[in-house]
């Protein structure tokens, strides 16, 4: 979103809760505070220092994790009609004039059902609006393994109880063989730092991820990866860098 801000597009963020089945980082929120309102602060700050233009929300309640009783709640996303969902993004979509839509891949990244029915949901809208370009957020998940089987390496010296727990059978991301785009966005990492910053109810300074060194989190952030959602990349062709060159020569 940043790179594509500063390159001049306009940037439309549309979320589909406000994330109340949360745990809060413990003492964030002030006495009474309730969690989604909080949660939609942060959205609009992240927003903000992402370059985003405009933030939506489609108006359902967050399904929690897969299996929580909260799956169960009439009001929730998970639950949501795909046809009537698409309707209220497709609105949006209208509204703006949209060019490329990014949605999650088919099992939302690991599995969270609120991503899942984002790909259904935003899938079915672009078949309504026939919108071509379109593409999944996805992880690398040969990278993963590559990152972990490193990481194997650099704990050699290290005693078995102080070793991270390691799964190469990871089933988070996608397969290397189906992503279509790897976007370089090494220029960018320190804003994507600091909008999951400003996730604080979400995510604490000390959590891993913000308390890494600034070399390793750019390495494992630099990159974002996407699947072309209906299309493949045929064997041994390198990866697109640019989710608005086809557009540019439609």
């Amino acid at each position: 979103m940043a790179k594509a801000a500063a390159a001049g597009h306009r940037v439309i963020l549309v979320t589909a809760t406000r994330g109340e089945q949360g745990e809060p980082v413990p003492g964030v929120l002030a006495d009474g505070e309730a969690l989604a309102t909080r949660r939609v602060q942060e959205l609009h700050r992240s927003a903000e220092i992402l370059g985003a233009e405009r933030v939506e929300l489609l108006g359902y309640e967050d399904s929690g994790m897969m299996g929580e009783p909260s799956n169960e709640n009439p009001a929730c996303f998970w639950q949501a009609d795909v046809d009537e969902a698409a309707a209220r993004l497709v609105a949006i979509l209208q509204d703006v004039d949209v060019d490329v839509l990014t949605i999650y891949d088919d099992h939302g990244n690991y599995g969270h059902p609120d991503h899942i029915q984002i790909h259904r949901v935003g899938s079915r809208a672009a078949q309504m609006l026939g919108l071509e370009h379109v593409f999944e957020a996805t992880m690398n998940r040969d990278a993963i393994i590559r990152s972990i089987r490193e990481g194997a390496d650099l704990m050699e010296g290290l005693d078995e109880a102080e070793r991270p727990q390691i799964d190469e059978n990871t089933d988070m991301g996608s397969p290397e063989a189906i992503i279509t785009h790897a976007l370089d966005i090494s220029a960018y990492v320190s804003t994507k730092r600091n909008a999951m910053r400003a996730h604080a109810s979400q995510i604490a300074d000390t959590n891993f991820f913000l308390a890494m060194p600034e070399e390793a989190f750019a390495r494992a952030f630099g990159t974002e990866w996407f699947i072309a959602h209906g299309k493949s990349r045929p064997p041994e062709a390198p990866f697109g860098d640019d989710l608005f060159a086809a557009l540019d020569r439609s």
